[in-house]
């Protein structure tokens, strides 16, 4: 039996069938899902891809909202380039598309943030295309199987990766079920053909792999040399005045792109000084706990600073050289924090606190 044949068999017996978007050939669904398991585990997703689903039903309810919009229901996620693409992707095919994905991988791969895997994943699943996939998952099944050294992000490896995965489907019959057969790698990587413990004793291609009969399985894919991680520091406010927390929407670019955070300075000093210019001498900001918050290139240590504010200035003036930073200011009330575009450690810290604290604290600071 071919390769491909071994992982039909096997995923149509032992793989992953209740996941939410599986069974599905509607290109909106299954780009959503694979846009959303992008460097993020299901179970994390799937609250995600149903609470999104209900608010953007359809590729053009997406299309018609806006991203101010569309924000409050990636928050959390992460990656959140990956909500700016998805939403402008979506206008794009509207425009462009006559409101219907391309059925060419090579055409898909064209619209915003869709990589070549991705669009051959849409392919296969939608419209049962030969067309291979290289996800994070499968190439960790080839790298075993074959024995494949190197680091899997470097071009030089990729390439040998994708040259398997092509021979594959080249060997496979002419009536592949594509789906199947795609469905099952990415299961093999998920289920059994993970990063530590692997279950070889249960996996369909334990014959032929490479790392099993070498006992590999620890080294390969060969891990990537670990680097220094910088760490960061930042000070955040919160400004709470009438049941309301003052914010900033963030430029569309950088990891919180699109996002409402909370006003950041260099550091407690740095608001507290920022706070005595723009209220009076009284204004003194209470300091919460510290935490931090870790991204795939750097540690965030986050130094949460607490005021209420009873009454303001008609204008609040800038905080540090954003000249257009006033159009960017926004209150929010505080029951409509959980619709909020915010990102993750913000959330857990205004949560956190206003869940935990439903009348003012008696020893928390006013500005009368």
């Amino acid at each position: 039996m071919s390769f491909a044949g071994t992982v039909i068999d096997w995923q149509r017996e032992r793989g992953r069938h209740d996941l939410p978007w599986q069974g599905s050939r509607d290109p909106y669904r299954v780009w959503l899902s694979e846009i959303m398991l992008q460097q993020t585990q299901v179970a994390t997703v799937i609250p995600y891809y149903a609470r999104f689903l209900s608010r953007f039903p359809t590729l053009s309810a997406l299309a018609r909202a806006s991203q101010e919009e569309v924000m409050p229901y990636w928050a959390g996620l992460g990656y959140y380039a990956r909500a700016r693409n998805l939403h402008r992707c979506a206008r794009v095919v509207m425009d462009d598309w006559q409101g219907s994905f391309p059925e060419n991988a090579q055409d898909i791969a064209q619209l915003p943030g869709i990589g070549p895997s991705t669009a051959n994943a849409i392919a296969a699943f939608c419209y049962n295309a030969r067309q291979p996939i290289l996800d994070g998952n499968v190439k960790r099944v080839f790298c075993r199987y074959y024995g494949i050294e190197g680091d899997t992000q470097k071009k030089a490896t990729e390439s040998i990766l994708w040259e398997r995965a092509w021979q594959h489907l080249e060997l496979a019959p002419d009536d592949v079920d594509m789906a199947a057969y795609t469905q099952g790698l990415m299961d093999l990587g998920a289920t059994l053909c993970t990063r530590s413990r692997p279950a070889c004793e249960r996996c369909p291609l334990a014959a032929g792999c490479v790392a099993r009969r070498e006992g590999r399985q620890a080294q390969l894919p060969t891990a990537r040399q670990r680097k220094v991680v910088p760490q960061r520091q930042v000070c955040v406010l919160i400004l709470e005045h009438k049941n309301r927390i003052l914010m900033y929407r963030r430029a569309d670019k950088g990891i919180w792109g699109g996002l409402l955070t909370l006003p950041e300075f260099a550091d407690r000093r740095a608001c507290t000084t920022y706070l005595q210019q723009a209220l009076g001498e009284h204004a003194l900001p209470v300091p919460l706990a510290a935490f931090e918050h870790v991204f795939t290139h750097f540690r965030l240590h986050i130094e949460p600073a607490l005021l209420h504010a009873s009454e303001l200035p008609a204008v609040l003036p800038p905080v540090g050289e954003d000249a257009d930073q006033a159009s960017r200011w926004q209150w929010v009330t505080l029951d409509a924090l959980a619709d909020t575009a915010l990102p993750a450690p913000l959330r857990k810290l205004l949560t956190g606190y206003f869940d935990g604290n439903s009348t003012r604290a008696i020893d928390t600071p006013r500005l009368f």
